[in-house]
């Protein structure tokens, strides 16, 4: 618990698919009465709407205008676009790949920062994504970079899979895994690398509980 006259921070968390910080993030902001922001839920509804509407990733122009056009908010912790929950459409397995695609584009990250910022202004909030330390949020009062190795966030994302009653394969989502590390680790816009002043936790030897217990120790040093 903290204080009511605590000083209510903003908390970035970043990391690559699977790594766990979504779970970490999303308990961490239950523990501390703080709104949980999971931008990469936002960035797969775009994902989602470019989709629907037909717009191919490589038309900037075309993005920009859908962008213009769009909802996209969180109600009762669930994402919406235009008001309808696609909480579910978001983690179809085909929307992995393109909201990869969609998220290295200018007009959406442009346009998703914007708002991302204007959700963590009043403070209050842990923000989890893959650049809220360096680009969205970079004076965040505390920063985390939460990793794991490729064939454990492999597993994890196949059990979540096996988990929501979807087919999968383990090999396939550990080789996906590994090339979505690549090719986010190399996109101009935005590269996944942890922020200079970011701590750095490795979650391949801890469970849930652990990470978020040393999270809450790091929190505990900011007077909450």
């Amino acid at each position: 618990m903290h204080s009511p006259d605590a000083k209510r921070l903003v908390i970035a968390v970043d990391g690559p698919a699977g790594s766990g910080k979504s779970s970490a993030s999303r308990l961490l902001a239950e523990r501390l009465s703080y709104r949980y922001i999971d931008t990469g839920a936002m960035y797969r509804a775009a994902a989602v709407a470019a989709h629907r509407s037909g717009v191919s990733v490589d038309n900037d122009a075309a993005l920009k205008r859908l962008m213009e056009g769009v909802d996209i908010s969180f109600v009762s912790g669930r994402i919406h676009l235009d008001g309808e929950d696609v909480s579910r459409a978001i983690r179809e397995p085909k929307m992995d790949g393109l909201s990869s695609a969609v998220s290295a584009r200018a007009p959406i990250r442009a346009a998703l920062i914007t708002l991302q910022r204007r959700m963590a202004e009043a403070g209050g909030v842990v923000m989890e994504g893959r650049d809220i330390g360096t680009v969205v949020l970079p004076d965040a009062d505390i920063k985390f970079f939460i990793t794991a190795s490729a064939e454990v966030r492999g597993k994890r994302r196949y059990t979540e899979r096996i988990g929501r009653g979807e087919e999968a394969d383990l090999q396939e989502v550990i080789c996906a895994i590994k090339q979505r590390d690549e090719r986010d680790a190399r996109r101009e816009l935005s590269p996944l690398v942890p922020a200079d002043d970011a701590e750095v936790i490795d979650t391949s030897p801890m469970n849930l509980e652990e990470v978020v217990d040393y999270m809450m120790e790091r929190v505990k040093k900011h007077g909450i």
